[in-house]
């Protein structure tokens, strides 16, 4: 490879490297924000593994819950079963922010969109609405 071919590969991975850390930057202040308005300190959201904590204290979990996301270490059957879990506490944080279970679809499919929602929009944090379907 020439000159030329490298300067490609280096541009592509700088700027592939900037649109990565941009989006790390911007679901950290939405995280921030989700934590802050469910009463917790938005700090918190930064921090590895506390933040599992915390999440699962916001959606009304118990905390060794929060070890059922390290089983995604698991090949495949793992992968699974995080998928399933991150669909169950997904429908759970929407009923929390009082939003309908069909919001959690969107926070599956269209995180990038729906996130920002539950931290920007209107809705407000109710710990007790989980017990029942938002509607």
């Amino acid at each position: 490879m020439g000159y030329l071919d490298w300067s490609i590969i280096a541009a592509a991975v700088a700027a592939y490297s900037f649109f990565i850390f941009g989006l790390w930057i911007f679901f950290a202040i939405v995280g921030w924000k989700i934590f802050e308005k469910a009463g917790q300190p938005g700090w918190a959201a930064l921090i590895p593994f506390y933040n599992l904590y915390v999440y699962t204290q916001i959606i009304r979990r118990p905390p060794w819950w929060m070890i059922l996301y390290f089983a995604g270490i698991v090949p495949f059957i793992g992968a699974i079963g995080l998928l399933i879990l991150s669909i169950v506490d997904s429908v759970r944080l929407s009923r929390v922010f009082g939003k309908p279970d069909v919001f959690a679809v969107g926070l599956i499919i269209l995180s990038i969109l729906f996130y920002p929602i539950l931290a920007f929009g209107n809705s407000e944090y109710d710990s007790y609405a989980v017990d029942a379907p938002a509607g």
